[in-house]
């Protein structure tokens, strides 16, 4: 069995103001490394929500989530902001490319922020977008490549550091299904290559059916599917 890379217990999220809004009621999960799980449920169901805890974008009202044995209760905002950028990646529906770079300075940008050598990120983004099939499209921005390529070289900037886990919010959404298939065969040779988990909330049947775990979340819990 793979070990944990990733674990929420007893997850908790209520929105304060005039009235309580509950969202999460008590969420366990562990995500593995390697393994690829999906998350379902209806739009408003707090999928986002679950997937901002997981990625320590947002704090939960009730229990914990730890990356490779680190709760992020216990780290301060410096700390928190180094474990996302080493050990998670990120993807999401609009690909938040920058448009006044290229593809191969989009993807090396994580490496950037890290201060590493120019000339290395540039040479570790390259040989990712290989991987992901852009290796023709390096100098490409963004406004010159298609939805599908977009969203390929956001995978590839997401891998690029080599996480632990991406976390994917509805990385298809904007796609039609043809090129959501090719987005999504190559999440899986990422993910075969480097051994990143990946936890992708998506509404596509198709690409939650190619998950090894499938899970639903309704009325602010977790139910196992498949």
């Amino acid at each position: 069995m793979n070990e944990a890379v990733l674990v929420c217990r007893d997850l908790q999220k209520i929105y304060q103001g005039p009235q309580e809004v509950p969202v999460l009621l008590g969420i366990d999960l562990e995500i593995r490394a390697g393994e690829r799980i999906a998350i379902t449920g209806r739009s408003g169901s707090g999928k986002s929500t679950l997937l901002h805890l997981l990625g320590g974008l947002d704090a939960p009202s009730a229990g914990s989530v730890t990356v490779q044995g680190r709760p992020f209760s216990a780290m301060g905002e410096a700390e928190r902001g180094r474990v996302r950028n080493e050990t998670l990646g990120f993807v999401y529906q609009f690909h938040h490319l920058l448009p006044e770079f290229s593809a191969i300075e989009n993807v090396a940008m994580p490496l950037f922020i890290r201060r590493t050598e120019k000339q290395q990120a540039l040479e570790k983004a390259k040989k990712v977008l290989e991987e992901v099939g852009l290796g023709h499209r390096l100098d490409h921005q963004p406004g010159e490549l298609s939805g599908g390529e977009r969203q390929r070289c956001a995978f590839a900037r997401a891998l690029v550091t080599e996480p632990a886990c991406v976390l994917a919010d509805e990385p298809t959404g904007n796609l039609d299904s043809h090129t959501a298939d090719e987005v999504f065969e190559a999440m899986v040779r990422l993910s075969a290559s480097h051994g990143t988990a990946f936890a992708i909330v998506t509404h596509d049947a198709g690409i939650a059916a190619r998950a090894e775990r499938v899970y639903e979340l309704k009325d602010g819990k977790l139910t196992s599917v498949r």
